[in-house]
């Protein structure tokens, strides 16, 4: 998998990160007939983490990609959505997946991270993509003819496109835009488990259950077919508040779910308290293209986790980049070059706009969650009354991808909390 590169191969596009977001973008654009190079970091491919939620609006782009049915092998099709108060276990709202999917045409799926990226890269393998690893990209600059990174070892290679699919902490991101992450002070702990491990806790295990309780989160699902249990537990930190480095500890952990219900409590003790993750998202910007150089996936628009659109957004940055590239392929004569700039252009237009939108509703949505006091209560009578057929909130993202900005869906309309009153209606039971 790591080929001496040399000028005579020079490729039509290099892709700046092995993720998900890479790997599919890479696919995607081979599956157009062009020589795609991937550089990658690490010595090796592989992915950390646990779980992911793919939406129809990505399992559609797996169904055209002919990828669908071995996602289906590796993943789990649940039955329901559901919320929960985390402090009471009382079911707040669902969604009936299996409606959503006759409403879209595409299932709702979990799957393991490390599986989904796997698929992508057997794909990438047949389709003839070139897969580097060891290459640490440390610079980006546009050339008359495209773009070229500059590595660690003091190589360079280039091609007339460069698609910057590296990350949070993305190279070019730094070089190109300049602006810092940004800390929502909340960390996630991860656990993916055998399921006969918590079969007696009181799990759900054909749904996706989240569990919202004041300034911290809890989520489970089944993964491999039924087989593993994921389990994420979610809170804000006191420490990161208070300005300290070390932030996000296990002790933080077990005070944060101390009041919760019996389900969120015993699941935490299974939490792996050796590595989390602290939860960062940086503010949209307007401008991915610079040049011959277009940031992708989480370089563009890293969000937070709470709408589970994160890796989704990815594949459709490559989806909706590839299809320009073939629209705009398809109109150059022959023997010309490809019109990059124009299907650049035309990728900027659309995906800035929902990818922004996407990153806001996360931070009002994890807004939402983690509300306390009388906003908890609030919350909890608003979305009691919404009806499990009401897709009024996700036809803006669960619907086909856009691939011009008029084809971008209206908005949902928020409902807000002021006005309900507080009335025997929505008092709830104590914690259990």
């Amino acid at each position: 998998m790591n080929p001496e590169p040399t000028p005579a191969r020079r490729p039509d596009v290099l892709v700046v990160g092995g993720g998900i977001g890479g790997l599919s973008t890479a696919y995607a654009l081979a599956r157009q007939g062009l020589r795609v190079r991937v550089l990658e970091q690490a010595p090796e491919y592989g992915e950390v983490g646990a779980g992911l939620q793919i939406a129809p609006n990505c399992t559609r782009i797996l169904a055209e990609y002919g990828l669908l049915d071995e996602a289906r092998s590796l993943g789990v099709v649940p039955e329901n959505m559901l919320m929960r108060d985390a402090l009471d276990s009382r079911e707040l709202t669902r969604l009936d997946l299996r409606d959503l999917e006759r409403r879209y045409g595409f299932p709702y799926m979990v799957i393991h991270r490390s599986d989904l990226h796997g698929i992508f890269l057997r794909a990438c393998e047949r389709a003839g993509v070139e897969l580097l690893n060891d290459q640490v990209v440390v610079g980006y600059e546009n050339t008359e003819d495209g773009a070229l990174v500059r590595l660690a070892d003091g190589r360079v290679e280039s091609a007339p496109l460069v698609v910057a699919a590296d990350g949070l902490h993305s190279v070019a991101r730094r070089d190109l835009i300049g602006d810092d992450v940004v800390n929502s002070s909340y960390v996630a702990y991860r656990a993916a488990v055998p399921i006969e491990q918590v079969a007696d806790n009181g799990i759900a295990a054909r749904d996706v259950t989240v569990y919202v309780g004041p300034r911290c989160h809890f989520v489970q699902y089944a993964l491999r077919g039924g087989d593993m249990f994921n389990q994420v537990a979610v809170f804000e930190s006191p420490k990161a508040l208070a300005g300290q480095d070390d932030w996000g500890t296990p002790d933080e952990l077990d005070a944060a779910f101390d009041a919760t219900c019996d389900t969120v409590r015993k699941g935490i003790p299974l939490m792996r308290r050796d590595r989390w993750w602290r939860m960062f998202d940086r503010e949209p910007v307007e401008t991915w293209v610079h040049g011959r150089i277009a940031l992708l996936g989480d370089a563009a628009h890293p969000p937070l986790q709470y709408m589970a659109q994160g890796a989704v957004m990815a594949i459709e940055d490559g989806w909706v980049l590839a299809g320009h590239y073939a629209r705009t392929a398809g109109a150059t004569p022959e023997g010309a070059e490809p019109d990059w700039d124009g299907a650049l252009a035309a990728y900027e237009a659309v995906r800035v706009e929902h990818c922004r939108r996407i990153q806001t509703t996360a931070r009002a949505w994890g807004e939402l969650w983690h509300l306390e006091g009388d906003a908890r209560l609030r919350r909890n009578a608003v979305l009691r009354a919404r009806d499990a057929h009401d897709y009024s909130f996700t036809d803006w993202v669960y619907g086909p991808t856009a691939m011009t900005p008029d084809e971008e869906p209206a908005m949902f309309t928020p409902i807000p909390l002021d006005p309900v009153p507080l009335d025997s209606a929505t008092v709830e039971e104590p914690a259990v």
